[in-house]
């Protein structure tokens, strides 16, 4: 199993998701510079959060036209796996690999928090290593991170179980007073149709690391490499 990670100028957690993947996992893990396109040698690619160009214009709007982008749209057009973290998500919404956008949060202030996430579905490889309804806690650090899409949208993604995440209280509750960025429907995570591309604002690869206090975020990749018959380590807290 081959992780590639695409490195834009302003990119600041792609070293974070080699940590995990490398690192961690002990998985063959290549930095791809976003104006490299091929990526005939990697199997699961990986949109890290940060800054893609500075976010001129707006959040991952020069990014979706890197030749690294074009390529990473071919590749989960054949079925192969994408992430979006954070940024990534944003550009994955600007390349059209999932649907809605993401906005200025709803107070208009960046933020950087530990935030509880219910897993939604579970029958996916990217969740297979959580319970249904579960509470996770992941980190969130965004200032354009409220998901947003019509009422259309909205309704094929309920109705194909696309949401994968969402913002929700230590028990589960999803409503407004739980919701950290004023995402419609409490969104924090989607896949797209066939379930092969999955965009979150959360970033699993900060809770990773026993070091950190929590490995909430590891499963995401754990059920990811499990699904595909890699061979991964064992990551134990304490």
């Amino acid at each position: 199993m081959k992780f590639g990670i695409i490195v834009f100028p302003g990119s600041n957690c792609d070293r974070d998701v080699a940590y995990v993947t490398r690192d961690l996992l002990q998985q063959p893990t290549r930095m791809i510079w976003h104006e490299d396109s091929d990526l005939s040698d990697v199997d699961v690619v990986i949109v890290p959060g940060g800054f893609s160009y500075g976010d001129y214009l707006r959040c991952g709007a020069i990014a979706r036209f890197s030749p690294a982008m074009r390529s990473v749209v071919d590749h989960a057009n054949q079925g192969k796996f994408v992430l979006g973290i954070c940024n990534g998500f944003q550009v994955l919404t600007e390349a059209k690999l999932l649907p809605g956008a993401l906005v200025r949060n709803r107070d208009l202030h960046f933020i950087c928090d530990r935030v509880p996430l219910r897993v939604e579905r579970t029958d996916l490889p990217w969740t297979s290593h959580y319970q249904p309804s579960e509470v996770i806690t992941l980190p969130i650090a965004h200032g354009e991170g409220s998901y947003y899409a019509d009422a259309d949208t909205l309704k094929s993604l309920t109705e194909n179980q696309q949401i994968l995440f969402r913002y929700c209280s230590a028990d589960g509750i999803t409503d407004a007073a739980n919701n950290p960025n004023g995402s419609v429907q409490n969104i924090a995570g989607i896949c797209n149709l066939q379930g092969n591309v999955l965009g979150m604002m959360p970033h699993p690869e900060r809770a990773a690391d026993p070091v950190l206090g929590s490995t909430d975020g590891i499963q995401l990749f754990q059920g990811l490499l499990a699904a595909l018959d890699a061979d991964i380590p064992a990551i134990r807290m304490g």
